[in-house]
């Protein structure tokens, strides 16, 4: 579902959306959001999708938002991958996105909320459970 830009002046090939985690010493931590990032790729009509670590790791928010910048968006949507509410999602990265934005003062940017409190998630947790008890069946 694509939604009105008007709001925005801006098309919808130009919005970026870059899907930023904590970040991670574990690279297979790291590696979780490549996958993410690729699987939303994938099923999303956005045409420009971007990883991004808040800390610890590269991709950074800054590098992310270079990228984006470098292809052409005037609008970067930051989804910040988290479940719930906290500093990184209230501070912490929309300060590393505006200090990202800094150097590109012609495109625009927001932070969204985090994952949260939504009826799909409630879903996915009853999913893992289903899953977990017919994987450990007899254990």
């Amino acid at each position: 579902m694509l939604p009105d830009l008007s709001k925005w002046n801006v098309a919808h090939d130009k919005v970026a959306v870059i899907l930023v985690d904590h970040g991670s010493r574990r690279e297979e931590s790291n590696q979780l959001l490549l996958e993410v990032t690729d699987a939303f790729r994938q099923q999303s009509d956005w045409t420009m999708i971007e990883p991004a670590h808040m800390e610890l790791a590269e991709p950074s928010i800054a590098t992310a938002f270079n990228r984006c910048a470098e292809r052409g968006a005037e609008l970067v949507v930051v989804f910040p991958y988290f479940l719930g509410p906290g500093r990184h999602w209230n501070s912490d990265i929309p300060r590393l996105a505006e200090k990202a934005a800094e150097a590109w003062p012609a495109v625009q940017h927001l932070v969204t909320a985090p994952l949260g409190l939504h009826k799909l998630l409630l879903q996915v947790i009853d999913l893992r459970i289903a899953e977990s008890l017919e994987n450990n069946a007899g254990r």
